[in-house]
């Protein structure tokens, strides 16, 4: 049995036409159904539906044997568990600083709110700023707002939602896309099924 963990919502939408591309079918679609174990149309497949955040831990202890993940969620994980063959080129975003309209920092230290504390850590490290980390968990754009913080790292797609608030995107810090993963014994006890699936994502990926 190939076990594949996956997330709802745009992943999961995006996923179906690289699903299709190995002859994967889901029996149901996650987002209307409450099943967390889905079948497919293949006897030897099944999904496990899971939070985008927990993909990388149920493929590092080997739960499941792959999975699709953010890059900016593998990042955060930071574990040299997993091997990551492939850029999936799936729910593309940018991971940005953004900040007030019109805001220029005064030189003093920085409070950044975000819920990506590792990525900010080393992206304003890399640039010699000095940065207090806040975490939040959500509705980060009004931490700048009430002045909880100067600004915030975030993932960016249209920037509506920081327009909205009256706050615009600034420095790019990289480029978001979903990764496939592999458990490492899985990849040596499943080789053949493994290495086929990466292949078929592969062609679809290359072909796209």
């Amino acid at each position: 049995m190939l076990t594949i963990a996956i997330s709802k919502g745009r992943i999961f939408a995006d996923s179906i036409p690289l699903l299709a591309a190995a002859g994967i079918e889901p029996a149901v679609d996650p987002d209307k159904s409450r099943l967390l174990i889905i079948g497919t149309n293949r006897p030897d497949v099944q999904l496990l539906v899971v939070r985008a955040t927990d993909v990388p831990t149920y493929v590092e202890y080997g739960a499941a044997d792959v999975g699709s993940a953010g890059k900016d969620v593998l990042l955060e994980y930071d574990s040299d568990g997993l091997y990551e063959p492939l850029d999936l080129n799936i729910a593309r975003c940018r991971m940005m600083t953004a900040a007030r309209v019109g805001y220029h920092p005064a030189g003093q230290r920085l409070r950044v709110a975000t819920k990506y504390v590792k990525i900010a850590q080393r992206y304003f490290a890399a640039q010699g700023i000095q940065a207090e980390i806040i975490k939040l968990y959500g509705s980060m754009e009004l931490a700048p707002l009430v002045g909880l913080a100067d600004c915030i790292v975030d993932l960016v797609d249209t920037g509506n939602t920081l327009k909205a608030n009256g706050l615009e995107p600034r420095e790019l810090i990289m480029h978001i896309s979903s990764r496939l993963i592999v458990n490492k014994a899985a990849m040596k006890m499943k080789h053949a099924q493994v290495t086929e699936f990466i292949g078929h994502l592969s062609q679809f990926v290359a072909n796209a």
